[in-house]
């Protein structure tokens, strides 16, 4: 249980008293998913009694999903909802995450941090997790293949984007993130917002999409050309993708994330297009779009079975458009496995003028 994985964490930290205040960090330890805005959410957990102090208009629905042995305290609004944060002995915090405000009415001068551990308890999904990232991914394909069916000249990128949102709700989940879909040269930026652009024959079409089953977040990009391509579109995107699947290649317990992240960059910049690939090769995935593991160029953290992140090496010109090419992997004793599975290829729009 995350909770008793915590408490031995308070153990050899020496502190007495941890408190939780990010979201994703109270979902994961306490099955309780809310968005706060600006209202306190706070997890007190010492090595007795795990306390969530949170608004009232939000306690009925965290009683149906608290697991067991959290307790509620609800504040109404106007309540000193700090002074309901249970404090005994020394105090840790999740650093990058409170206010200094409220580090301040904790009293927190000498506190320890405490982010970094749940970080890494969270980077190592269970089972269960895995089930439900799972889930994701597939309506994530699923919808992901209808909006590339739906692709056409004239329709619009925010047009593309609600009909992504319907087909979301459709199937019984929630959007991950905001839809992006970008086409012509708003594919070059990585993260480019739809707008009302129109889509041309000759364009490419990013389509950036993500399903959310109970919290756990799905994430998959496919590229499209309206018509036929161009050599250079094809050229670009057969190199996106070899660089994809190198970087899959690499994905195995025990392999340092950057080397990952260099798989995918050696063959771009094998290509001679080092230059045009300005990101990361992929993120952990779980309760956040991005946390950890990052696949950053020189990344230490260590692979483990459980953990799981995104594939999404890609190329960008500015003016002319961008390509990338994205997929979730698990971590497992063999190696990496898709949780996305839709078809990688470029998809050639039957577009006419």
């Amino acid at each position: 249980m995350s909770l008793e994985r915590l408490r031995d964490w308070l153990e050899r930290a020496k502190a007495d008293t941890v408190v939780i205040t990010k979201p994703a960090s109270v979902a994961y330890l306490t099955g309780v998913r809310i968005n706060p805005h600006e209202r306190l959410l706070a997890l007190s957990v010492t090595p007795d009694d795990a306390v969530l102090v949170l608004p009232a208009l939000e306690r009925e629905k965290a009683e149906k999903t608290a697991v067991a042995g959290v307790q509620l305290s609800a504040y109404a609004d106007g309540e000193d909802a700090a002074a309901l944060v249970p404090i005994k002995g020394r105090l840790a915090l999740e650093r990058d995450h409170i206010t200094l405000g409220l580090a301040e009415r904790l009293d927190a001068v000498d506190a320890v941090d405490a982010g970094s551990e749940i970080r890494r308890l969270r980077m190592r999904k269970t089972p269960d997790e895995i089930a439900k990232l799972r889930r994701a991914a597939a309506i994530t394909d699923a919808v992901a293949a209808d909006v590339l069916d739906a692709l056409r000249p004239g329709i619009s990128e925010l047009e593309l984007a609600g009909f992504v949102l319907s087909r979301i709700a459709d199937a019984g989940a929630e959007p991950a993130f905001e839809p992006l879909i970008q086409s012509g040269p708003n594919s070059a930026l990585p993260h480019g917002r739809p707008g009302p652009r129109r889509l041309e024959v000759g364009d490419l079409v990013l389509v950036d999409i993500g399903a959310a089953w109970e919290g756990y977040k799905g994430d998959i990009t496919r590229m499209a050309v309206m018509g036929e391509p161009t050599d250079r579109q094809r050229e670009l995107h057969e190199l996106v993708l070899a660089a994809h699947d190198a970087a899959l290649g690499a994905v195995r317990p025990g392999v340092a994330a950057g080397e990952v992240d260099a798989a995918a960059r050696a063959v771009i910049e094998g290509g001679g297009e080092g230059p045009l690939f300005i990101h990361r090769t992929g993120h952990g995935l779980g309760l956040e779009e991005h946390e950890e593991p990052n696949f950053t160029p020189g990344e230490q953290v260590i692979l483990e079975e459980g953990m799981v992140a995104t594939i999404e090496p890609g190329v960008y010109i500015s003016g002319w458009g961008g390509i990338r090419i994205e997929d979730d992997v698990v971590v497992e004793p063999g190696g990496g496995r898709w949780l996305t599975r839709l078809e990688r290829e470029l998809r050639v729009v039957n577009a006419t003028t």
